[in-house]
C-alpha cells in the first residue's frame, strides 16, 4: 500500500496518538478481497489480514490516533466526544489515486472513551461490515470495511458477547462535530483546520472568490445527494447526530440502522430514539438542521465587521439544500417507477404509489420490483383499497404512454435493487457467526455485492420477504 499519515501532521490538540489494544485470540471473520485490491494491498498484506484487522500488525508508516470532536446528539449539545473505541491508522492511495482513511474499530480505550470499554461486539461489527458493503453496491456513498475479526475474548454489554474488530475505510472521518469542538475548546485552530479540509477534500474551492463559501456549498450539495439516495433505497441511519455526519457526504458510523421493509416512514429503528427524531421520514430535515449547526461554526472565520456578510452567504448556501435534495430524489423516484423525469405528473404519480405502499403496509423494495417486472396483478392482490390502486395504475399508464418504454425499463432495472440488508438477514448471519460459522456472512456479502441482479443460485426466499403483518417491529440497540 501507499501510506501517508496526513491527519497526524495537524495540531496535536486535535487527537491523541496511541497504539491499538490487541484483540486476544483473534480469528478470521470475513475479508473484503475486492476492496483490498482497490487499496493496492500487497500479497503479503493480504496474507496477514487477520493480524492487521485485529491490531496485531501495524504498517510502518502509520501513526494511530484517536480523533477528538464534539457534537449535538438527539438535538442537544453533548460536549466533547471523540473516537472512544477507534483509531485512525493512516491514509492510503487507492488505484484511482484517491486518498482513503484506514480506521480500526474496537481498538481499545482512548482518552475519549468516557465510560466505555473501547471494544466492539461481533453483532455490531457484522452489521456495519455488511451495511457499508450493501450501500456501496447500491450506489450510495459509504464507508466500507476491508475485513473483520472475531475473538474468544468476551465483551460485556447487556450480556457477555464475543469481541470483534473491524478495519474500516472512508473517504473522510472529519465530522461536523470536529468544527464544534474547535469552536468550543480551541477556536484559534479553526482557520488552519478549515483551510486543510478544503485542501484535502475540496481543492477546487481554493480558486473560488470566497473559498469558505464555496466549501460550504460543496458540503451541502454532497450531503443533500447522500440523503436523497438514502431515501430512495429505503435506508434509515438511525442516529444522525452531528458527530455522525462527515464533510464529504458519505455514510459513516453504522449503529442502529435499518432498511425499510413494510413501508412505514415513521418507523423508529433505534430503541434509544424515544421521540422518533431519526426516523426515515425525518432524515432530510435533520440533515438540514445538522448543516445549519455546522455552518454556524464557520462564521468566526470572518472578521467581526464581516461576519454578517459571511452569515448571509452561508444562509444562501444552506438554501440550496432543499432544491438539490428534491431534484435528486424526484429524478430517482421517477427512474425507480419508469416515469419520465420531465413529465409534470411524474412526482404526483410516485407519491401516490408510496401512499399505497404505506396504507397497505407493502414491502418497499419488492413493490418496486413488482412494478418493474409488470407484476401488476400481484400488487393489486395485496391491496384492500382497489379503487385507489386502479386509479394509480390508470394514471401510471397514461404518463408512460407515448414514451420510450425500453429506456424507462432500463432505468427501472438500474434503480430498483432486488436485495437489501433486511434485519432478519443480518440477524441470521450474526447468530451463525456467534457459533463460529461465517458462511452466512459470506453468502450475504456476495448477494449484496450485485443487488440489482437476480441471483437464483444464491438467494433465499426469506431475502425477499418482509416480516409478517403483526410481527413486532425491530429496533436496534446502540450498545455495540
Amino acid at each position: 500500500m501507499h501510506l501517508i499519515s496526513r491527519y497526524a501532521q495537524l495540531d496535536p490538540r486535535l487527537f491523541s496518538k496511541q497504539r491499538p489494544t490487541v484483540l486476544k485470540g483473534a480469528k478470521a471473520g470475513h475479508f473484503n478481497q475486492p476492496l483490498a485490491d482497490q487499496l493496492q494491498w500487497t500479497a503479503d498484506e493480504q496474507a496477514a489480514w487477520v493480524d492487521i484487522c485485529s491490531g496485531q500488525h501495524l504498517f510502518e508508516a502509520t501513526e494511530p490516533l484517536a480523533m477528538v470532536y464534539a457534537g449535538h446528539q438527539f438535538g442537544h449539545w453533548a460536549g466533547q466526544l471523540g473516537d472512544g473505541r477507534g483509531l485512525l491508522l493512516a491514509q492510503v492511495l487507492d488505484r484511482q489515486g484517491q486518498v482513503i482513511d484506514l480506521h480500526l474499530k474496537g481498538a481499545g480505550k482512548t482518552p475519549y472513551s468516557r465510560m466505555g470499554d473501547g471494544r466492539a461486539v461481533l453483532r455490531s461489527v457484522i452489521r456495519e461490515y455488511l451495511a457499508g458493503h450493501a450501500l456501496t453496491a447500491l450506489g450510495v456513498p459509504s464507508s466500507q470495511s476491508v475485513g473483520f475479526t472475531s475473538s474468544a475474548q468476551g465483551v460485556q454489554r447487556e450480556v457477555l458477547e464475543p469481541g470483534a474488530m473491524l478495519l474500516r475505510t472512508a473517504d473522510c472521518h472529519i465530522r461536523f462535530g470536529h468544527f464544534e469542538w474547535i469552536n468550543q475548546y480551541a477556536p484559534e485552530l479553526l482557520k488552519d483546520f478549515v483551510q486543510q479540509c478544503i485542501t484535502w477534500h475540496y481543492p477546487d474551492c481554493l480558486d473560488a472568490e470566497q473559498p469558505v463559501v464555496a466549501f460550504a456549498h460543496a458540503v451541502i450539495k454532497k450531503t443533500a445527494i447522500m440523503i436523497a439516495k438514502w431515501q430512495l433505497v429505503g435506508f434509515a441511519h438511525g442516529v444522525m447526530n452531528t458527530d455522525n455526519l462527515n464533510i464529504t457526504g458519505s455514510t459513516l458510523d453504522f449503529g442502529p440502522f435499518g432498511f425499510l421493509e413494510r413501508f412505514k416512514p415513521n418507523w423508529i429503528n433505534n430503541h434509544s430514539d424515544h421521540q422518533g427524531r431519526y426516523t426515515y421520514q425525518n432524515q432530510p430535515s435533520v440533515a438540514h438542521w445538522n448543516l445549519w449547526v455546522w455552518l454556524n461554526n464557520l462564521i468566526p472565520l470572518a472578521a467581526d465587521d464581516q461576519q454578517d456578510e459571511l452569515k448571509t452567504a452561508l444562509q444562501a448556501a444552506l438554501a440550496t439544500f432543499e432544491p438539490i435534495f428534491l431534484q435528486t430524489y424526484q429524478d430517482g423516484l421517477a427512474h425507480k417507477m419508469g416515469l419520465p423525469t420531465f413529465h409534470h405528473d411524474s412526482l404526483a404519480c410516485g407519491t401516490a404509489f408510496l401512499s399505497i405502499l404505506q396504507k397497505e403496509k407493502l414491502d418497499y423494495t419488492q413493490s418496486f420490483i413488482r412494478l418493474q417486472t409488470k407484476a401488476y396483478q400481484a400488487l393489486r392482490d395485496d391491496c384492500i383499497d382497489l379503487e385507489a390502486f386502479d386509479a394509480f395504475m390508470t394514471n401510471y399508464h397514461q404518463i408512460r404512454s407515448n414514451q420510450n418504454i425500453d429506456e424507462l425499463q432500463t432505468l427501472m432495472c438500474q434503480h430498483n435493487p432486488r436485495y437489501i440488508l433486511r434485519n432478519h438477514m443480518a440477524q441470521a448471519a450474526i447468530e451463525a457467526a456467534e457459533r463460529d460459522d461465517f458462511t452466512e456472512v459470506d453468502r450475504l456479502f456476495h448477494l449484496l455485492a450485485t443487488p440489482y441482479t437476480q441471483q437464483v443460485e444464491r438467494e433465499k426466499a426469506t431475502d425477499l420477504t418482509p416480516p409478517a403483518l403483526g410481527d413486532a417491529e425491530i429496533a436496534i440497540s446502540c450498545s455495540s
